[in-house]
């Protein structure tokens, strides 16, 4: 069984920049580091592995490998992003701070169910920090939301038969 999540990785340019961004603006502890100079495979590297803490005990971690290419480009919300969640209080500060600090900050957006506002970090990642609303609990019960019924209809109307299909 499946106890929650340990950490999510993801790639690094600056291991430095990142946990300036990552501890120093957004409060996240630098909780290890991993510096890893053989692959399991056996493969020579000098690959730095760092994690940083989140309030419920699970982990962001970050790879700087340069000596593995990896295209980093800007992400678009829909392409990746990392959503972490805070307070109403919490999420009013961060984007004040993120104002104040020059990082691209965007929102508050109101989802419904959460409030949402975006950074990018120096790695091209979209950060949001979302915060519940009071909404949030029906809104994401399955039994009263129809999530199924949703992805069921979505998944039929994308895979209709084309004339041209062998």
């Amino acid at each position: 069984m499946i106890h929650g999540l340990h950490h999510n990785a993801y790639r690094c340019r600056d291991s430095e920049q990142t946990r300036r961004f990552y501890e120093d603006f957004l409060g996240l502890p630098l909780a290890g580091t991993l510096e890893i100079g053989e692959t399991k495979s056996g493969r020579k590297t000098e690959t730095l592995h760092t994690f940083y803490q989140l309030g419920d005990g699970s982990y962001l971690a970050f790879f700087e490998a340069p000596d593995m290419p990896f295209e980093f480009k800007v992400q678009h919300d829909y392409d990746l992003h990392i959503a972490l969640e805070v307070d109403s209080q919490t999420l009013h500060d961060m984007f004040a701070k993120g104002k104040a600090a020059g990082i691209e900050t965007r929102g508050i957006s109101d989802h419904g169910f959460i409030h949402s506002i975006y950074f990018r970090d120096p790695n091209g990642y979209v950060i949001e920090l979302t915060a519940r609303t009071s909404g949030h609990a029906s809104a994401m019960d399955p039994a009263l939301n129809g999530a199924r019924e949703k992805l069921d209809r979505w998944t039929a109307t994308r895979r209709q038969p084309t004339a041209n299909a062998s």
